[in-house]
């Protein structure tokens, strides 16, 4: 099914107010919490998000480009993984909205972007 706006699933190391704020602003957010995955590895953490439809929002650079390379050598696709640097929540959402606004869930499709 096609999307428009990128649905961002914060994993545990990013701020829940992050959520809080793309859903006042009229985003999808989904957390690790509400999805019930804390502590869950981070290959579960991104086929999660894939079989959800969901851009991974993370501060966990070194993994998840890992993970997005090996997504692309074994043929398998992702909806997008957002890679923060530390800031406060309302930075990285100033940050993330520049995406949410400028580019569709289908075109972010297997993209890695740094916010």
């Amino acid at each position: 099914m096609s999307q428009l706006f990128i649905h961002p699933y914060l994993d545990e190391d990013v701020s829940i107010l992050v959520a809080t704020l793309l859903r006042a602003r009229g985003f999808q957010a989904t957390t690790t919490v509400e999805a019930s995955n804390l502590a869950a590895t981070d290959d579960d953490q991104l086929a999660y998000a894939a079989n959800g439809e969901m851009a991974l929002l993370t501060h966990n650079r070194a993994d998840f480009e890992r993970l997005a390379s090996r997504y692309i050598q074994e043929g398998k696709s992702h909806f997008g993984i957002i890679i923060a640097v530390r800031r406060s929540p309302q930075e990285i959402l100033r940050r993330l909205l520049e995406i949410l606004n400028d580019v569709t869930a289908d075109e972010f499709r297997d993209q890695v972007r740094y916010i």
